[in-house]
């Protein structure tokens, strides 16, 4: 066994209707005053209309800032951190999808009394010092996983994205309420299903950190979310199957938080970053051509993968046979939940495939944990095949 290191956050509560009782879960962590990072979608909706109320009556402040953007830039994180500051936080809470995830998780480092670090003094692996507050991750989309991993993405320019990433990140608490989830629309919930998914498939191919903790959860995070995936699809109402899939992208979270993602997610970034496609769409769109390029060295994984996919529709076969059914499961993935499944139908020109190839050479950070090695060149053939 190659040894390994595992980190997670500290507790996960998983149970639905939680989220009413944060500003008590809050005041027996010794907080009196707290702010909620969001988004202005969350605001709308009114979702938290019914759990405000509570923090009052539990004698605890509590502040929203609701401007968190997809793909967060930077001056979103620092006004967010200015709000925390100025009210004197003592913990954070992130209410969204990943996005204001990510910004609670900066905000928490940056607005500590002691923090010395400016944003761009925390760019990269290991460069956030010191202590951050309390926080708590609340998830409404099971998708990302950010309440489970120690990395937050910024975006820096016009297409590009810096990443934080440090164990300080971890969360205290990662609340999972089915019931925050219910409102979301068919093509919200597929996306950010199939990004789970990348993450479960990733964490397990995934080249130099790959360990038995990490298989584990990729493994059962897999077979939540493909066996409730149509479920909530069909019938978004459904609380039981919404809680699974909430769990599922939980743990794929976990999972690749040890075992980090590959070539689907270095090659999804540069769609985000110039065509401001959501990020679980990207994925989606690139991963078929991914997984077939790959197939030459993971398809025993993806076989070992492939019942939890398919489950009784699974053929019994060769290893060879058994990757090409769970990679042409995956091709299908798309159109059978209503999501473009070529990159033209998602709006991306056919002269942008080599820039796009270019830029993802920049993600070294997650090139170099996919189980095959990829050159420019084999990124752009994956971009064509994609097409």
């Amino acid at each position: 066994m190659q040894p390994f290191s595992f980190a997670t956050t500290a507790q996960i509560l998983c149970e639905s209707g939680a989220a009413v009782r944060l500003g008590a879960v809050c005041r027996e962590r010794g907080a009196q005053s707290v702010l909620i990072v969001t988004d202005p979608g969350i605001t709308r909706l009114g979702m938290l209309d019914s759990i405000l109320p509570v923090f009052a009556g539990e004698g605890v402040t509590v502040q929203v800032f609701d401007q968190v953007l997809a793909d967060p830039p930077e001056s979103v994180v620092l006004a967010a951190a200015d709000q925390a500051r100025a009210m004197q936080a003592q913990l954070v809470i992130g209410f969204g999808g990943g996005s204001s995830m990510d910004v609670a998780k900066l905000v928490a480092l940056l607005a500590h009394p002691l923090c010395l670090q400016s944003l761009k003094d925390i760019y990269g692996v290991g460069n956030a010092k010191g202590q951050r507050l309390p926080l708590i991750q609340v998830p409404t989309t099971a998708g990302t996983g950010s309440e489970v991993t120690p990395v937050a993405i910024v975006t820096t320019g016009e297409t590009t994205k810096m990443g934080v990433v440090s164990p300080l990140l971890l969360p205290d608490l990662a609340l999972l309420d089915a019931d925050l989830t219910l409102g979301l629309p068919p093509a919200i919930t597929a996306a950010t299903g199939i990004d789970a998914m990348v993450h479960a498939i990733e964490s397990y191919t995934s080249r130099i950190k790959k360990n038995p903790l990490s298989d584990l959860l990729a493994r059962e995070a897999l077979r939540l979310l493909a066996a409730n995936l149509a479920a909530v699809m069909q019938d978004g109402k459904n609380r039981e199957a919404r809680q699974a899939m909430l769990l599922g992208a939980c743990l794929a979270g976990q999972a690749f938080a040890n075992a980090p993602v590959g070539a689907v997610h270095a090659l999804a970034y540069p769609l985000g970053g110039h065509f401001h496609i959501p990020h679980g769409l990207s994925n989606a769109l690139v991963l078929p051509a991914v997984l077939r390029f790959n197939a030459a060295v993971a398809a025993p994984l993806y076989a070992e993968l492939a019942p939890l996919l398919l489950g009784a529709r699974l053929q019994p076969g060769s290893v060879e046979n058994l990757c090409q059914q769970f990679i042409d499961e995956l091709s299908q993935l798309n159109q059978r939940c209503g999501l473009p499944s070529r990159l033209r139908d998602a709006g991306v020109p056919e002269s942008m495939l080599a820039q796009l190839a270019s830029d993802a050479m920049l993600q070294q950070r997650l090139l170099v944990n996919n189980p095959r090695e990829v050159s420019e060149a084999q990124a752009l053939a994956i971009y064509q095949q994609a097409y």
